[in-house]
């Protein structure tokens, strides 16, 4: 196909003349999932872009979404981009102020908000947004008097005043150049930016996916990550560009009754997620008898090597097909059942996974897609191989993908893929990229002889101890974080004389602990003072941390009760830590922890 063809609005136009009376979309419903064909999304889409065209939407106007993932979320974002207008995704946990922020940055006109908690933070603040003309509530019944709020239904029906030639003309008149989508960087501190994203740069990662990937027509993928991050948006755009079936779903609670609701062939998942399966089960093995714990162990060996042989390509010996038949039969297949039983391959995407985790999936026979990118670069710049790929690395380029590596051994990019820039930032647009047009990813890495990509470490947030020595944080914590016992980290080190941190524990694996050793407690601090949950989460972490260098590991901690959350300001909507925020909330914590640093003793916590 020529790379006009891969306008996300042809294609989907394409999908819709193609597929018919096909699922395209589902969605769960008093108890049920319901399907929308593709006949009748394109009904409307058509229907909805009319709509923002009596509004007055003009071309490349800005359309904002604030909301949690629904059907209408994506139909709310192709009418939009059937009037050449731009989307602007706005996270649905957004506080007022931060999407006031965004409204007024980007020039909104036209607001969707999902359901009421969104429509009130709206309001809260509609006041101090002059561009903003209406505000459209897609689930739900608006009880307000703001002449400017409309449910969907009766915004739907303004569709009657408007004219379908003009609507027509600009479906006729598609351009790559244009604006798709300013997707706004959360950022770990200072303002958030607008990426400028066009229709050339969406294209160009679903050339590219078409290039590395086997999704299918009629495939179905969970759709779960939040659909205002780049990830889960594109992976959308790229499951209706093969005419699969998207699902779904808005609360992230029920992703566990959902995977066996569903049965995904597909679905787009954080490290984290793999993490909280990973440590489940390890968890639920190590209660097992022993020949069970045995039994288990043997089998992931066998399917260790299985995916060896798959990964290099060669065929796999007489005995070693008899043994992983068995072992599939007896563990991998109820293990893969967990997640459905019809998964092809995993994309995960948001952070590094774990290359143990990594390798387990693949025993197992889930073929996880380890995938690195930024907003900045559509998502995906490199991914892991279906073919032989290094656990440890973040796989090998996407096709159009250019990188090199410069000062401080850090990554850059250049490519199809590539932003545009920051809105109306061209000074912040160009301090990040290089004078011959190479974006700075603010992240080090290093090629290996295969053209596996790696990550060393984090540039922007390397910390420097007060000995002098450098920390990566993120190390550290994507170490201990794995734990099952750990659901959450903040490493301290910045101007220190040691690492520490601040963690969150998992409480429901805490409270195993408590019922096994009979202590009892009142409440939960009571129970993080207990001299043998803090021996027992002493001796998690100094296990998970032995394989770091002495000075990288955290020498005293402090458990929390509370995990860090978006709504007190302590998370980006990515889960990234908002590390200013942190330290200044748990000032009097830390400094406890370095009081008497200076004698020789033993860890304290």
């Amino acid at each position: 196909m020529s790379q006009l063809e891969y306008h996300i609005v042809h294609r989907i136009r394409q999908q819709i003349k193609r597929l018919g009376q096909h699922t395209a979309l589902r969605y769960p419903q008093d108890g049920q999932w319901r399907d929308i064909s593709w006949h009748a999304l394109g009904e409307q889409v058509h229907q909805l872009a009319l709509a923002l065209l009596a509004q007055g939407v003009g071309v490349q106007d800005k359309i904002g979404i604030f909301s949690p993932n629904m059907v209408r979320w994506t139909i709310a974002d192709l009418a939009t981009l059937y009037l050449r207008g731009v989307t602007v995704p706005i996270y649905p946990t957004s506080t007022p102020q931060q999407a006031a922020y965004i409204i007024n940055n980007a020039d909104i006109r036209v607001l969707f908000v999902g359901e009421k908690a969104q429509l009130e933070a709206a309001l809260a603040v509609a006041a101090e947004c002059p561009l903003l003309e209406r505000i459209v509530l897609m689930e739900g019944h608006c009880d307000t008097e703001d002449p400017r709020v409309c449910d969907y239904a009766a915004f739907e029906a303004m569709s009657k005043q408007a004219d379908p030639d003009e609507l027509a003309a600009r479906l006729d008149d598609c351009r790559m150049d244009d604006l798709l989508t300013l997707i706004y960087t959360s950022g770990t501190t200072g303002t958030p930016k607008g990426v400028m994203l066009d229709y050339a740069n969406f294209a160009a990662q679903l050339e590219g996916h078409d290039q590395r990937l086997a999704l299918s027509e009629g495939d179905v993928s969970l759709c779960f990550l939040p659909l205002s991050h780049v990830f889960e948006r594109a992976w959308t755009f790229y499951v209706l560009h093969r005419g699969g079936v998207n699902c779904y779903l808005t609360d992230t609670n029920a992703v566990r009754e959902a995977l066996v609701e569903v049965r995904p062939n597909v679905m787009s998942a954080v490290p984290r997620v793999y993490e909280k399966i990973y440590g489940a089960v390890q968890t639920k093995v190590a209660k097992a008898p022993i020949h069970r714990r045995a039994l288990f162990h043997a089998a992931i060996a066998i399917g260790s090597r299985m995916a060896a042989c798959r990964q290099q390509k060669r065929s796999p010996s007489a005995l070693l097909n008899v043994a992983h038949k068995a072992a599939d039969k007896l563990v991998l297949s109820k293990l893969r059942d967990v997640l459905g039983g019809q998964i092809k391959f995993m994309p995960c995407g948001g952070a590094k996974l774990d290359a143990g985790i990594g390798r387990f999936f693949h025993a197992i026979g889930i073929n996880v897609k380890l995938g690195y990118g930024m907003t900045e670069t559509t998502a995906t710049i490199s991914c892991w191989d279906d073919g032989a790929f290094h656990a440890d690395s973040i796989g090998t380029l996407m096709p159009g993908a250019e990188v090199i590596i410069g000062e401080k051994n850090e990554i850059l990019v250049r490519g199809p893929m590539v932003m545009r820039g920051y809105y109306k930032l061209p000074e912040e647009t160009a301090a990040n990229f290089t004078e011959d047009g190479f974006l700075k990813t603010g992240d080090a890495g290093a090629f290996d002889a295969q053209g596996n990509l790696f990550i060393t470490d984090r540039i922007k947030e390397l910390m420097k101890t007060s000995g002098g020595k450098y920390i990566a944080p993120q190390v550290i914590e994507g170490a201990i974080g794995k734990d099952n016992l750990i659901e959450q980290i903040a490493v301290v080190a910045d101007a220190r004389k040691f690492v520490s941190a601040l963690v969150v524990p998992c409480f429901e694996t805490l409270e195993g602990y408590a019922r096994e050793l009979n202590i009892k407690y009142h409440n939960r601090l009571e129970l993080l003072k207990n001299s043998q949950i803090l021996a027992v989460v002493e001796k998690r972490i100094a296990e998970l941390q032995k394989d770091l260098a002495k000075f990288e590991q955290v020498k005293k901690f402090t458990l929390l009760p509370k995990a860090f959350s978006m709504d007190e300001g302590e998370l980006t909507p990515t889960q990234k830590l908002r590390r200013k925020v942190i330290l200044e909330r748990y000032h009097k914590q830390i400094e406890a922890m370095y009081k008497d640093s200076h004698r020789k003793e033993p860890p304290q916590h």
